[in-house]
């Protein structure tokens, strides 16, 4: 079964091979925001005979046709997503480098306001928050073993 990547690049013209089905592959099923090293490791994972270069060459067509959004999110490190996902916000941890990912319907239809005010139809929304856990954040956050937990607000961290 094709993957969701592998679904915009036939839909795009691009021609499949092995590399591009593998990495389209790794892209569809990662549950986070990979850089190129990271998205790397797991190809030669699922196939070691594809290198670096055939990586970076396949992001780069992936990114070139609109496949691919490369996120900055405080890194110095480029980060992938599939382009086309719904609008959603990145909460970056600058100390851990963890992204979470989150929906809000209120700064959504707040920012449609702005665009209007201004003549504008809103076509993308990109927000990105960039911070550090505070003290009292992170003590709140202990489970009674001492570990860290998440808050289950629907949120995904990435």
């Amino acid at each position: 079964m094709e993957s969701r990547i592998e679904r915009l690049c036939t839909a795009s013209g691009l021609r499949m091979t092995h590399p591009r089905r593998v990495i389209a592959r790794v892209l569809s099923e990662a549950p986070d925001h990979p850089d190129v090293q990271e998205l790397y490791q797991r190809t030669r994972a699922v196939d070691p005979r594809i290198s670096l270069a055939t990586l970076y060459r396949t992001v780069h067509l992936f990114e070139q046709s609109g496949i691919l959004e490369r996120r900055n999110l405080g890194s110095r490190r480029a980060r992938y997503e599939p382009s086309g996902e719904h609008d959603h916000f990145h909460l970056v941890d600058l100390d851990s480098d963890k992204v979470i990912e989150f929906d809000e319907p209120e700064t959504e239809a707040l920012m449609h306001r702005v665009a209007a005010r201004y003549g504008f139809d809103l076509v993308s929304l990109r927000i990105e928050l960039f911070g550090r856990r505070t003290r009292h954040n992170t003590e709140s956050r202990k489970t009674p073993q001492g570990s860290s937990s998440t808050p289950n607000t629907g949120d995904q961290v990435r």
